[in-house]
C-alpha cells in the first residue's frame, strides 16, 4: 500500500459540531491517514476522538494560508473544510485562496459533510491521493 493520505481538517466555529460528528464518524479511516488541522479545530477533533493531529495556526492567523501553501506544494491530497457562508471571516481572502489553489491544483475540497463523506467514502480515493478512474 502507498503513503497514507494527507487530508487537511478546517472549520469555522459555526460548522464545527458538523466536523467533530464527522471525524468520530471517520476515525478509523481518518486514523489511517496523516492529518493536519488548523489550530482550534484540530485541538477539538484530538481531543474528541483521540486521533493525532498536527497543528497548524488558526484560521484567522495563517492556517488557511499555511494550507493552501502545502496544497501548492503539492502534500495534501484532500481539504475537508467545513467553512461558515453566513459568517464574514477577516480573513476571507486566505479563505478564497485557499479554495482557488485547491481548485487549481485538483486537490478535492469538500464544504461540508456530505461532500465530505462522498469524497472520504470514494473508491477513487486512494492513498497517496491517487485517484484512477475505472
Amino acid at each position: 500500500m502507498g503513503a497514507p493520505l494527507r487530508i487537511a481538517l478546517i472549520a469555522h466555529d459555526a460548522p464545527k459540531t458538523d466536523m467533530l460528528e464527522w471525524a468520530r464518524w471517520n476515525r478509523e479511516l481518518l486514523s489511517r491517514a496523516t492529518l493536519y488541522a488548523t489550530k482550534h479545530t484540530g485541538e477539538l477533533v484530538a481531543a474528541d476522538t483521540g486521533l493525532r493531529i498536527e497543528l497548524l495556526l488558526s484560521g484567522p492567523q495563517g492556517g488557511d494560508a499555511q494550507v493552501a501553501a502545502m496544497i501548492t506544494r503539492r502534500e495534501i491530497d484532500l481539504v475537508v473544510f467545513f467553512w461558515d457562508p453566513l459568517a464574514t471571516q477577516a480573513h476571507a481572502s486566505d479563505v478564497r485562496s485557499l479554495i482557488r489553489l485547491a481548485v487549481l491544483h485538483d486537490v478535492g475540497i469538500a464544504c461540508n459533510r456530505r461532500s465530505a463523506d462522498l469524497m472520504i467514502s470514494s473508491p477513487l480515493l486512494r492513498a497517496g491521493g491517487v485517484a484512477v478512474a475505472p
